[in-house]
């Protein structure tokens, strides 16, 4: 059985930081893409970074460049999403997914495994 398993998620005040981690169980995704996406109540899922499977390009949203890095670590099939300079507008619940592909896909139709969520909460 195939299962992503977020964790790192919390309560923050604005200008904190957090590292999301998210390991895959069940096979290999060593050779996929990987990315977190978040969902804010009322509003769409939306990706936040994306990495292809070598690590070799990564993607972020506008809205996060300069405050969030996505790395991963292949050998232990993790993916990891470091976020510094947390805003409130941050705050929503956040996914990890694979990629169909070994590279970047940028919505959540390229992607066929979910984690669960782990909810980011940021105050002012």
């Amino acid at each position: 059985q195939v299962q992503l398993v977020e964790s790192g998620g919390g309560l923050v005040q604005a200008g904190g930081s957090l590292r999301l981690s998210c390991v895959g169980s069940g096979r290999t995704f060593s050779g996929n893409g990987m990315a977190w996406f978040r969902q804010a109540p009322g509003k769409e899922r939306d990706i936040v970074a994306a990495i292809s499977w070598s690590g070799g390009r990564t993607y972020y949203a506008d809205s996060v460049k300069g405050r969030f890095t996505i790395s991963r670590d292949n050998g232990k099939n993790t993916v990891y999403l470091q976020m510094n300079s947390l805003k409130p507008e941050d705050t929503a619940v956040y996914y990890c997914a694979t990629d169909r592909s070994g590279g970047i896909s940028y919505t959540p139709m390229g992607y066929n495994y979910w984690g669960q969520g782990t909810q980011v909460t940021v105050s002012s």
